[in-house]
């Protein structure tokens, strides 16, 4: 796992834009909206990060549930699986899921 996909990353990323890498009419950006900690359960080991990135999108561009190649000027190039999990008057809001051991 890379180094910066950490929810402290992301958290500091709050309400920047990132870019997507994909055949679209005019470039597509997802700003990072919020970061969601998840609490270790009682028997789960202590090493775990867990946590939620959700990025809103434009409300005339639906990106399906897929690995998409996500560019960010301090993150860098990223691929993130990002699904599709509700959708508003400004557009279609998506979750990445993080859930793997810190080193």
């Amino acid at each position: 796992m890379p180094e910066n996909l950490t929810e402290e990353a992301f958290n500091q990323q709050l309400n920047t834009k990132f870019r997507v890498r994909v055949e679209t009419p005019r470039p597509l950006e997802l700003e990072l909206v919020e970061v969601k900690s998840y609490a270790p359960l009682p028997d789960e080991e202590r090493r775990m990060e867990r946590f939620s990135a959700f990025f809103q999108g434009p409300p005339d561009m639906l990106l399906h549930q897929n690995t998409h190649t996500l560019e960010h000027e301090v993150l860098g190039e990223l691929l993130l699986f990002l699904v599709p999990v509700s959708q508003n008057e400004t557009g279609f809001r998506y979750e990445a899921v993080f859930n793997y051991f810190r080193e």
